[in-house]
């Protein structure tokens, strides 16, 4: 299981917000807080539609077989968490050596990177899993749009049976669209928003399609929601949470996640989403930064190190390594013959912990989070750790960690231009 460290966070007195905890946690799951309609993540990795899951597994298997690339068009939660759980496994560059290879687009409005894509796989077979509960989002639908056009001129009807929508049950432009064209659908559940929403049909297609086990991913969640269902400070779920309130109490306003695994980037993506969305209301809220060691010590290194002194690092370690490399002996004059014999994982390791010391030391607090591997099983736990630890935190901050209401001035304020036609 997850273990989590705040030795080197500068807090020793978890009680002081005993009684906010369980507070909190009396709110989270007697279902009394703000945004209760949407916590049905909460017990989903035990409670999902089992029908829809193995209607998921077979329909990936059908997709495998008929097509080269597969395109996951969606943008924020309707494609962060796929994304993150497709390289956490098979790294940044899994389009190398699997098929179909995994495109994600709709995540902008870039005409360069839409155009770009469309030339890699314009003679190739193609699938599409178009996410969005309304299917009016700005970025997906008109990535969408150029698609549909080129699938239907490269398949004519059979067009639709390559078009797999997951939207809203009951309602939207999407849904009308699926029904009118006869694409494949599945759920976005009502009572879960999207960045609580990898553990549904949102992120387990794609990440089907890609050849991951979904079942060992929700058995891990399963794990972690039996395991951090206790009300209470020896909770390790509920100790990150309260150690990170204690934290921008006493000024660290900015929380950065840190890993020492490229693979861990994107989940590192969704891990902003999750807390900046749930968290930043009512001028409150942690903000929510990353970074990618060592590269980044060579860039963001010196601000972390001698900066301004308002942040924290909370670091995501790995204990075990599916593959690592013996360091040789070289005639390179470069000095590192002392390495001979040790292995980059020893060496990642002692960045990791000289890193941490000279931050601290720098005044900088640190967190530790520690997960077993990189494997399903250890990705399930995580993702279900981090979504109730940010649902408690957002509590313990006075927030509703579930709705989002600054994301929708800035979608009037864009939308008026572009009627008005502004240039």
């Amino acid at each position: 299981m997850i273990k989590f460290s705040y030795e080197e966070s500068g807090i020793k007195d978890l009680s002081i917000l005993q009684s906010e905890i369980e507070a909190a946690h009396n709110a989270l799951h007697n279902k009394t807080g703000a945004g209760h309609e949407y916590t049905g993540w909460l017990d989903l990795p035990e409670n999902y539609d089992k029908s829809e899951f193995d209607e998921i597994i077979t329909t990936a298997k059908d997709i495998r077989n008929k097509c080269d690339c597969f395109l996951v068009v969606g943008i924020g939660g309707s494609y962060l968490g796929a994304r993150a759980a497709l390289e956490f496994i098979k790294g940044g560059l899994h389009n190398f050596d699997n098929k179909p290879n995994v495109f994600f687009i709709g995540n902008s409005i870039s005409p360069m990177s839409l155009r770009q894509l469309i030339d890699i796989i314009k003679h190739k077979d193609i699938c599409v899993n178009i996410i969005s509960k309304s299917g009016t989002t700005l970025e997906p639908a008109l990535a969408f749009r150029v698609i549909k056009d080129l699938m239907q001129h490269k398949y004519g009807d059979e067009a639709s049976k390559r078009i797999y929508a997951t939207t809203d049950r009951n309602k939207g432009a999407l849904l009308q669209t699926a029904r009118e064209n006869g694409y494949k659908t599945f759920v976005v559940p009502d009572d879960i928003g999207g960045r609580f929403s990898v553990l549904t049909a949102v992120g387990l297609l794609p990440l089907a399609v890609a050849g991951l086990d979904i079942k060992a991913l929700m058995n891990g969640a399963a794990s972690a929601r039996r395991e951090y269902s206790s009300c209470g400070i020896e909770n390790p779920c509920y100790q990150y949470a309260i150690v990170r309130n204690l934290l921008l109490r006493a000024g660290k306003n900015t929380e950065i996640l840190a890993n020492y695994e490229p693979r861990l980037h994107y989940l590192a993506e969704w891990w902003k989403q999750l807390f900046g969305e749930s968290e930043g209301k009512q001028h409150k809220g942690i903000y929510p930064a990353s970074v990618d060691f060592t590269t980044d010590l060579h860039s963001l290194g010196q601000y972390i190190q001698d900066g301004q002194r308002e942040m924290f690092e909370t670091v995501i370690n790995i204990e075990q390594v599916d593959s690592d490399v013996v360091i040789r002996p070289s005639d390179c004059n470069d000095g590192l013959n002392f390495l001979e014999g040790k292995t980059m994982h020893w060496v990642n390791e002692m960045a990791r912990i000289g890193t941490k010391n000279a931050h601290v030391a720098g005044g900088v607090p640190n967190n530790l989070i520690t997960i077993d591997k990189l494997d399903e099983n250890s990705l399930g736990e995580l993702f279900y750790f981090f979504m109730k630890a940010c649902a408690i935190s957002g509590y313990l901050l006075g927030v509703n960690p579930f709705d989002q209401p600054g994301v929708e001035k800035y979608k009037k304020e864009m939308n008026s231009l572009m009627v008005g036609g502004e240039k």
